[in-house]
């Protein structure tokens, strides 16, 4: 029998959905492979806001040790999850097709009948979850008289909290829930807001030098993913982003080109600096990191300069 590539993966339903998924795809081309589990420093701590955590490597942390022991051979993340420096020893492997982009809002009992639309014009002081500090940002920066509320926990916990909270809603990430077919008909997409860099694709790692599990992780590899994502991570480098700052990015191939918008908000929402650009194939490879050299000298700077006071 030839090797087994061992998965790491941590335990909730969305993170073995992910690693099943590239499982299966390294079984269709004549690859064994097996599951491992690992808990993750951010599946262990429910309470504390994610930006109040250390944050860089929450969730990939206990797998890239585990890589680097040789308890695993590769490891499955959320790519939005994926510190931009990866550790010394560990390479990306491939990069998933990227599914949807989108963040959504779950909307609980207390709206009962609401659209996109009416939701722009609805004026009450609405009381929405999420943990993170750039949905946060950006629904405060449309939204200034609402409230945001602290939302921990895989996406059952989460769903479960919605329903049973006081909340108007949550804010959750579209391909997290359609990925398990946990997302509620009451739910919205939110067209206006800009996700997180690599939002809505998966990244397989390995140990450098490993080219057993790179070269078997290649074959699933979409290069168009690669390059976007690539592009939006960059850009999130070069501003020093991690989850304290909210940093959004997106890129999309469009007409033989690369479209990309981006985005930093000051925590309160009180202060927005975005940019947009297109981007020829030949400059892909510093294409994120001039957007980001653009934004800063647009106002970008000033806003990471407040928040790196606080």
């Amino acid at each position: 029998m030839g090797r087994v590539i061992r998965i790491g993966t941590r335990e909730s339903q969305l993170a073995v959905w992910q690693a099943t998924l590239v499982q299966d795809l390294l079984k269709e081309n004549g690859y064994a492979a097996e599951l491992v589990f690992i808990k993750s420093e951010g599946d262990i701590d429910l309470v504390t806001p994610l930006y109040e955590m250390g944050v860089q490597g929450v969730f990939t942390r206990s797998l890239d040790l585990a890589l680097l022991n040789d308890r695993i051979d590769i490891a499955v993340h959320s790519m939005k999850d994926v510190p931009t420096q990866l550790p010394n020893g560990i390479i990306q492997s491939a990069v998933l097709k990227r599914a949807s982009y989108k963040d959504i809002l779950v909307v609980s009992g207390k709206l009962l009948v609401i659209s996109g639309e009416s939701l722009t014009t609805y004026h009450l002081p609405l009381t929405i979850g999420t943990s993170s500090i750039r949905r946060k940002a950006q629904w405060l920066h449309r939204y200034p008289h609402h409230t945001i509320e602290n939302l921990r926990g895989n996406v059952n916990t989460r769903l479960r909290k919605v329903s049973e909270s006081n909340w108007h809603g949550a804010i959750f990430a579209a391909a997290g829930l359609e990925r398990i077919n946990l997302r509620p008909e009451n739910s919205i997409d939110l067209d206006w807001m800009l996700p997180a860099p690599a939002q809505g694709a998966i990244m397989v790692v390995c140990r450098d030098g490993d080219s057993f599990s790179f070269d078997a992780c290649q074959h699933f590899n979409d290069s168009p993913t690669a390059i976007c994502t690539k592009i939006e991570r960059d850009f999130l480098r070069v501003l020093l982003g991690g989850c304290s700052t909210p940093i959004s990015a997106l890129a999309e191939i469009k007409d033989n080109a690369i479209y990309f918008r981006g985005n930093v908000v000051a925590l309160d929402g009180s202060a927005k600096a975005e940019i947009e650009q297109t981007i020829s194939f030949e400059d892909a490879e510093n294409g994120g990191a001039i957007a980001a050299k653009s934004l800063l000298e647009q106002g970008g700077q000033a806003i990471i300069d407040s928040i790196q006071k606080l």
